[in-house]
């Protein structure tokens, strides 16, 4: 009984963990997609997306190193989300590419990490390990912070 209770939890914390670095790895693959875009342009959002993407890959490597010491190879996030990402980055951009609607699509994507995130933080809280949980919760506060960032851009 007491192993199964164990593989759960292991389980629990390889689901959350591969959730979260999924997460940021789609944000570095976005962001450093939107970054691309508007290279040539004087957006003055410039600095918080770099600072984004670096803040995104610490999460990744954070994320990777945990499900390491758990065995796990982390997976990368679907190719088919990378291309729908990709496309609707260049459309959104190709119609508008100004601080402000860059900013509305950047919080757009922020919002569903934090949905995601805090909706696997209430699922397994009980039964994953504390480090875990932080990490998710570090997660969850990071995107949130930088929603707040960018309402400055609107």
């Amino acid at each position: 009984m007491l192993i199964i209770i164990m593989v759960n939890k292991m389980n629990r914390n390889l689901e959350l963990l591969t959730d979260i670095y999924k997460n940021s790895e789609m944000g570095v693959f976005s962001t450093t997609t939107l970054m691309n875009k508007i290279k040539a342009k004087e957006n003055k959002i410039k600095p918080v997306l770099e600072n984004e993407i670096k803040l995104y890959e610490d999460f990744v490597k954070r994320s990777k190193k945990i499900l390491k010491s758990y065995d796990a190879i982390p997976k990368d996030s679907n190719k088919m989300a990378k291309i729908s990402s990709s496309i609707g980055i260049t459309m959104e951009t190709l119609k508008d590419n100004s601080d402000s609607a860059l900013s509305q699509m950047l919080i757009e994507g922020l919002t569903m990490g934090v949905v995601s995130i805090t909706t696997k933080i209430s699922q397994y809280i009980k039964v994953a390990d504390r480090k875990v949980i932080k990490l998710a919760k570090d997660c969850k506060n990071f995107q949130e912070e930088e929603i707040e960032k960018l309402k400055a851009y609107m």
